[in-house]
């Protein structure tokens, strides 16, 4: 298989899929409306997210993936389903080559029965393509020649920091820290400094407009309104940036801590040219405020957010094979 008709990224918070010669086509949410009642699945992604704010009943919402694991394989076999279908159309005259990226923590077990699911929902061929070696594709890096590259990719579920060449990881680690965990710690600070909950949609929203991990030299406020956690009615609150930085101090620390870490294990050779090259940064916690200052301080070296960080996986997973197949990397 020497390229790839659609490239899917099945993210813990978003499914993304690129189609040849169009590009990213969807990019929705990685969520399941499930009705209970009925005990069956009502709708996927966009949709789903939309039925569940708007209906508080029988109509729950299933995340089939946490922190980088499949959490509910029968739900993610369903879903893969629905979006190769969505991409494909009622039209397609032969069965489409996929490259599948899963959540880095997937086993091998589940690794290949998504792959098996593939097959089922139409696929004529399958590849499961590396995470951070799809996103260093997806943002345009060359990872097929002799250096070294540094991509770290920070999405729904887990951060994967790897040092890259000619085509493959030489150096990596993976952390249960991601988007997720930042939207995590931003609820319960602002739950126990306020006693005020707020749903998801608000977090990132807070995430988004004062959310940094890095000293401002200015401190942003923003008016937030919840539900008081003690009274049940609701409540407004002045929430500033330095109180985001310091609810995220943990979980940004110990990401430059694994950047820092892989450096330490990567050979002179490879260190030197990630020092000419720079570090790349990848997903949508890569637009996090603050996190490319953050790093270059702690490790000297010029960072940078590749252009549509959140795309880059689909992107890469799609342009993978042709890329591997020119090296001869790809035993098909």
């Amino acid at each position: 298989m020497a390229f790839t008709d659609i490239g899917i990224d099945m993210g813990t918070s978003d499914m993304v899929v690129w189609y040849k010669g169009k590009g990213v086509i969807i990019h929705e949410p990685t969520i399941v409306a499930y009705d209970k009642e009925r005990d069956h699945i009502v709708a996927f992604g966009e949709e789903a997210r939309q039925l569940v704010a708007h209906n508080k009943g029988n109509i729950v919402a299933i995340r089939p993936f946490r922190n980088g694991t499949i959490s509910d394989f029968q739900v993610t076999e369903q879903m893969l389903r629905y979006y190769i279908q969505a991409a494909i159309g009622r039209n397609m005259i032969r069965k489409p080559n996929i490259s599948l990226c899963l959540p880095s923590g997937a086993t091998a077990v589940e690794r290949r029965a998504v792959e098996e699911a593939a097959y089922q929902a139409g696929a004529r061929d399958v590849v499961i393509v590396e995470e951070t070696v799809a996103a260093a594709i997806g943002a345009g890096i060359d990872i097929t020649k002799p250096v070294g590259n540094l991509v770290v990719d920070i999405g729904g579920g887990t951060t994967d920091i790897a040092v890259l060449s000619i085509g493959a990881p030489v150096i990596s680690d993976s952390l249960r820290i991601a988007g997720a965990a930042f939207n995590e710690q931003i609820a319960r600070a602002i739950r126990r400094d306020h006693n005020l909950f707020i749903d998801n949609d608000q977090v990132e929203d807070v995430k988004i407009r004062v959310g940094t991990c890095f000293k401002r030299p200015k401190v942003e406020t923003i008016q937030i309104n919840g539900r008081n956690v003690l009274t049940g009615l609701e409540k407004t609150a002045s929430i500033t940036s330095e109180e985001i930085r310091e609810a995220l101090e943990d979980s940004t620390s110990r990401i430059a801590d694994a950047v820092h870490g892989v450096l330490e294990k990567t050979s002179p050779e490879l260190a030197a040219d990630i020092t000419t090259r720079g570090i790349v940064l990848t997903g949508g916690g890569a637009l996090l405020d603050g996190l490319t200052e953050l790093l270059e301080e702690r490790t000297g070296i010029n960072t940078m957010v590749a252009e549509n960080p959140s795309e880059c996986v689909a992107v890469g997973t799609g342009l993978y094979c042709e890329l591997m197949d020119r090296l001869g990397r790809i035993d098909f």
